[in-house]
């Protein structure tokens, strides 16, 4: 319940920011319901609860309307609230088609965010990638001095990524830096998914970094996956331990591998450090038991 009434505040203030109107208000509903809110969609008969009201004149939809020619309807994603990434995110779709996923600087980071993910995205778009796709951006503008970011919508399905992709992709992707790797920044499981012809499909790319230690995005989809099954100290020494293991398929020798993972999570604590927030609690809980013992970095 604490989760469903932080969602909904922050809709309610998602919904004053981006729907700022007072005339034609059309009903919307909130899905899949109010204990559990992760949408606010265009009222349909059969959806449960009552409707919320929400002026579409001189909105974000009226916007995007403008933006693809096209009547534009609006499915707001409801973010958690205490993310401090978190930003608007829309599906725009016109005539029972998903046109694009829209992204809303709403605050000083979430625009740093944005704009950095738009100009990730321009660059890739130039690079000669064989097996990572990647969103294309159809629009990138500004509305009521907000940054908007209009991404295409990738194919997504469900299927797991083997290893040999995951692989292919972290060197794919490092390789976009030129002389220096890159790294996605964010690559979670949850932020990918295999396509029909083999490839892999890859969003959220506000992230992305260049002049980073090969290897960063493997070492960061371990301890993800990780946290979910251990505590953030357990997750933090076996990013640590199995190095070696994990980053092996990249070429890199164990001593390297162990060093890019202690890098992985200093650079993962000063991120959560300059963000003011600590999903895995304070760095002396957990990366500090992980760093302490090892040798002095280079």
């Amino acid at each position: 319940m604490k989760d469903a009434s932080a969602r909904l505040g922050y809709l309610r203030e998602t919904v004053r920011l981006l729907f700022p109107g007072t005339g034609s208000p059309r009903p919307y509903s909130v899905l899949p319901h109010r204990g559990l809110p992760r949408r606010l969609a265009p009222r349909r008969w059969w959806h449960p609860g009552g409707a919320v009201t929400v002026p579409v004149e001189d909105s974000i939809a009226t916007y995007l309307g403008e933006v693809f020619d096209a009547p534009v309807e609006t499915v707001l994603h409801v973010r958690p609230a205490l993310r401090p990434n978190r930003k608007p995110v829309l599906e725009a779709r016109s005539g029972g088609r998903l046109l694009a996923f829209v992204k809303v600087g709403d605050s000083p980071p979430a625009r740093e965010l944005v704009d950095r993910e738009a100009a990730a995205l321009r660059g890739l778009a130039e690079a000669p990638l064989q097996t990572v796709v990647v969103p294309a951006v159809l629009h990138h503008g500004e509305w009521r001095g907000l940054p908007v970011l209009a991404l295409s919508p990738l194919p997504v399905r469900r299927g797991r990524v083997s290893p040999s992709l995951l692989y292919a992709a972290v060197a794919e992707i490092a390789a976009t830096g030129g002389p220096t790797p890159a790294w996605h920044g964010d690559l979670s499981p949850w932020n990918m998914c295999p396509s029909a012809d083999g490839r892999l499909l890859v969003w959220d790319w506000e992230r992305y970094e260049t002049g980073v230690p090969y290897g960063l995005d493997a070492v960061h989809h371990f301890f993800q996956r990780a946290l979910r099954r251990m505590a953030p100290p357990e997750a933090a020494r076996a990013c640590v331990a199995r190095a070696a293991r994990e980053l092996a398929p990249l070429g890199l020798s164990s001593a390297a591998a162990r060093q890019t993972a202690l890098r992985y999570l200093i650079v993962l604590a000063d991120r959560h450090a300059a963000d003011g927030h600590f999903p895995l609690g304070p760095p002396e809980t957990w990366l500090n038991p992980a760093v302490d013992h090892e040798e002095l970095l280079p």
